[in-house]
């Protein structure tokens, strides 16, 4: 019976589908309803901006609105030439923030209130306000309250490129770094040490994210009855699910944005992350494996008891990591060409 009944909609899917392609409104009510596959991610990206504003005093969503609105205080310090003054538009809710955060007590975040700090004195140092603006006076006076909080140390504001660190690795030596990483599906039964697995994410953490709200984290198994659970739950760990030594699950966070424009940022941005962290694990002698997360109704729900997820979040992929089995068996996986995936306009 209940075969029967999927076979039906899958049917009357095929009759309806070019009804709903033809137009804007059509597909509207396709999915409205018809198709329920984006209703998950309707609601997730409602729950988010509905907490964004209900906690905007937060220290959370402070560190949100701080990491966007700093980055593009840096952005403007950085342009050649720069403008006499800017930021009109956001330096009152940067300020409001930074007052916010300053107010938590419990879990002020040190590293980031450097950050705003430094930005932000440059950029008041730097630009030509007038004489009877507050904003300036607003800063000055919170600085007296900043300043016996931080420690000495570099500057965190706009610095020349030529400072950065430089690797000492060629194209060839990348290159190499990329074909070596591959999907690994046997590992040793061997633990993954915490320290390898942090300092894979701190790597990821430099990766590039939009207005640097790095909306997303990383939940992590290694042992017991959460990590079996965990392996055996996605549809691609058939067959290797009982032999990961750890499994990452990146979780994106949805309360980082009041728009809906901003919906996808999460999966852009944790998918350059990942990208790096796998590329971290290589040279610590640690393999990975990305594992495929479709948005199947049934599955979230289950991810998400586990995890213990809030509404608006949603996990963007898991990553299987430990020690390879040398004698591992690597699919071939031919890859694309640079002629046929790049094109000029």
């Amino acid at each position: 019976m209940k075969k029967h009944l999927q076979q039906l909609r899958q049917k009357l899917d095929r009759t309806l589908l070019p009804l709903a392609a033809k137009s804007r409104l059509a597909a509207n009510l396709y999915y409205a309803f018809f198709n329920p596959h984006f209703r998950r991610e309707q609601h997730a990206t409602a729950a988010g901006r509905q907490h964004y504003h209900q906690h905007e005093e937060s220290s959370t969503i402070a560190s949100v609105i701080l990491r966007r609105n700093i980055h593009r205080l840096e952005k403007g310090l950085s342009m050649v030439p720069r403008k006499p003054l800017f930021a009109l538009d956001y330096i009152d809710e940067t300020l409001t923030a930074l007052h916010n955060l300053l107010h938590d007590h419990q879990a002020l975040d040190l590293v980031l209130l450097k950050y705003c700090h430094d930005v932000l004195d440059s950029y008041f140092r730097l630009t030509q306000w007038p004489d009877n603006a507050r904003q300036p006076g607003l800063f000055a006076a919170m600085q007296a309250q900043i300043a016996p909080r931080l420690q000495q140390g570099r500057l965190a504001a706009p610095a020349p490129y030529a400072e950065r660190p430089r690797a000492p690795i060629s194209y060839e030596d990348f290159y190499t770094l990329c074909q070596q990483r591959c999907s690994v599906r046997t590992f040793l039964s061997q633990p993954v040490p915490r320290a390898e697995l942090e300092k894979a994410v701190s790597a990821a953490a430099q990766a590039p994210s939009a207005c640097n709200r790095q909306p997303f984290r990383y939940i992590a198994a290694t042992e017991g009855e959460m990590l079996t659970k965990l392996a055996n739950l996605p549809m691609g760990t058939v067959g290797y699910a009982n032999g990961i030594p750890a499994l990452l699950a990146v979780v994106g966070d949805l309360s980082a944005y009041p728009f809906e424009r901003d919906r996808h940022v999460i999966y852009i941005d944790a998918s350059l992350a990942n990208m790096q962290l796998m590329l971290a694990l290589e040279t610590q002698g640690l393999a990975s494996c990305s594992i495929n997360w479709p948005d199947i109704e049934n599955y979230e729900k289950k991810i998400a008891r586990l995890l213990k997820l809030q509404p608006f979040e949603r996990v963007v992929m898991l990553i299987a990591v430990g020690y390879p089995d040398p004698a591992a068996l690597i699919p071939h996986s031919e890859k694309k060409t640079a002629t046929e995936l790049l094109s000029y306009v």
